[in-house]
């Protein structure tokens, strides 16, 4: 739902940008619930659900007499009435053919077309569109590994350290600081590029290694923090990145001509496989933990950060060819 608001509003040419400050909503909403559950913990953990239930109820509110769904409502045209009179400055980074003009067309810029936008398509033509599988699958691992870190990094903190659950859960945050930073910083390398997996695929690669580094983090908080925002930075961001601005350039595919509804549709396939994953990765790491101990969890986020990469592994190849034949281009011309 919120990438199917903010589409309305969001610029063509910096979709990473905005997505990736758009998605840092939820690692900001982190960061405040942790530091008030924090604050009151020591009351019972009866007042921590009271608090952030308070908060969210408060924020339903305003959401719903405050939010302003389309530009249509103060006035403004829509984004579809935009796109009629863009260049090709302004086009979507994904779309769906197969040689080098059509290697630009899958996942690089399109032109935008005049052609009246389909209303909605099936669940199985949004799976059938080009790259939603792969990134679905590859959101699956991704968000297990993602939402691990947010529900089990205080337990973890506590249990490993001996440290204070007020204290883990202060601590915390810098995982999701890192998201944040993370998310912003990538989407904008994105958008400079045109391309959005290699970007993806350094920045995963990347993750392995933080994750080593942070699963042999010393009893100090200080080099933690700092070891936990790096993490945060390379497994948060790419998360933002698929959840947001890649979810929003597969639904505006020129297969399906901008529909808001395929949008919808695209993105909670995305978003929702994703969610699967997410879930059967806590019972996972559980039952992990209690059998074979922490080390072993990590083993097992670097194997589910690993199958993110291997699932996106053709799309990587292929953006990286068209940002190598692009360079090749350019050097020649000049």
């Amino acid at each position: 739902m919120r990438n199917q608001l903010i589409v309305q509003w969001e610029l063509l040419c910096r979709r990473g940008v905005v997505f990736g400050l758009w998605s840092a909503c939820a690692s900001v909403g982190n960061i405040l619930g942790a530091c008030l559950a924090s604050s009151v913990l020591q009351y019972g953990y009866e007042y921590a659900f009271l608090v952030t239930a308070a908060v969210q109820f408060a924020g339903g509110i305003v959401i719903f007499f405050g939010l302003l769904v389309s530009p249509e409502e103060i006035g403004l045209p829509g984004i579809e009435a935009e796109e009629n009179f863009e260049e090709d400055s302004h086009r979507p980074l994904i779309s769906g053919a197969e040689n080098e003009d059509e290697y630009e067309a899958n996942y690089s810029i399109q032109e935008g077309s005049t052609v009246t936008p389909i209303q909605a398509i099936s669940f199985h033509q949004a799976c059938c569109l080009p790259g939603v599988i792969p990134y679905s699958l590859a959101y699956a691992c991704l968000k297990l590994v993602n939402y691990s870190f947010f529900f089990w990094l205080p337990f973890y903190l506590s249990n490993n350290f001996g440290w204070k659950e007020a204290e883990a859960d202060k601590l915390s945050i810098w995982y999701d600081v890192g998201g944040i930073i993370g998310g912003t910083l990538q989407g904008f390398i994105s958008d400079v590029l045109q391309k959005r997996a290699p970007v993806l695929a350094l920045s995963l690669l990347l993750a392995v290694v933080s994750l080593v580094g942070y699963s042999r983090s010393p009893n100090d908080k200080s080099i933690n923090a700092l070891l936990m925002a790096v993490t945060g930075f390379f497994i948060g961001g790419p998360s933002n990145m698929i959840s947001s601005a890649i979810s929003a350039d597969l639904g505006r595919q020129e297969l399906i001509q901008g529909s808001s509804e395929a949008l919808a549709t695209v993105t909670g396939i995305v978003d929702g496989t994703g969610s699967i994953g997410a879930a059967v990765g806590q019972y996972l790491v559980s039952l992990i933990q209690d059998n074979l101990g922490w080390m072993w969890v990590f083993y097992f986020f670097i194997l589910m950060t690993s199958c993110t990469v291997l699932f996106i592994s053709p799309l990587i190849v292929r953006e990286t060819c068209s940002l190598v034949q692009r360079r090749q281009a350019r050097v020649l011309s000049e």
